[in-house]
């Protein structure tokens, strides 16, 4: 089993450089219900950066709370790249941050709108744009929720350092 404590250090690195720059952070977190941004304030100083998440497991929760548009979970579903995209955007405006992540995905044990357990969406939206990547993450529910929280925290560090 994956320990998510092993996403401390980067979160750490994050939590400071957020800092150092001033900016804040949001998440909407769907298969990892909120497990980022308690990663995230486990970090002390997290206080400084962390505006707040949405736990948006329940698919008409994505479009009630995160702002993911109803045209674009009826025709992409649930588990898709414009919903990471919104999910981003959304947790960053509702909550009032630079920068938001969404994450949508299959944890498993059985596919979900014919995607296979491990498929997730990330989405990073910033000052200079929102992108989303597609990952495809191995092991069981608790190790794909893990290294989905350990991808968010290494993707937001990468797109801070550009």
């Amino acid at each position: 089993m994956t320990d998510p404590l092993t996403a401390a250090v980067p979160a750490r690195e994050l939590v400071e450089e957020l800092t150092r720059r001033g900016q804040t952070l949001a998440t909407a977190e769907s298969l990892t219900a909120g497990l980022l941004a308690a990663t995230i304030a486990g970090v002390p100083g997290a206080s400084n950066v962390l505006r707040g998440g949405l736990i948006v497991y329940a698919t008409d929760l994505k479009g009630t709370l995160a702002g993911v548009e109803s045209e674009v979970l009826a025709v992409d579903g649930p588990v898709a790249r414009r919903t990471a995209a919104q999910l981003a955007d959304g947790a960053a405006r509702r909550c009032g941050a630079d920068w938001g992540v969404g994450l949508t995905g299959v944890a498993g044990p059985d596919p979900q709108d014919g995607h296979p357990p491990g498929t997730v969406f990330l989405g990073i939206a910033g000052p200079d744009g929102t992108t989303v990547t597609e990952l495809e993450l191995g092991g069981d529910r608790w190790e794909i929720r893990s290294d989905c929280v350990r991808a968010a925290v290494s993707s937001l560090r990468e797109r801070l350092a550009r």
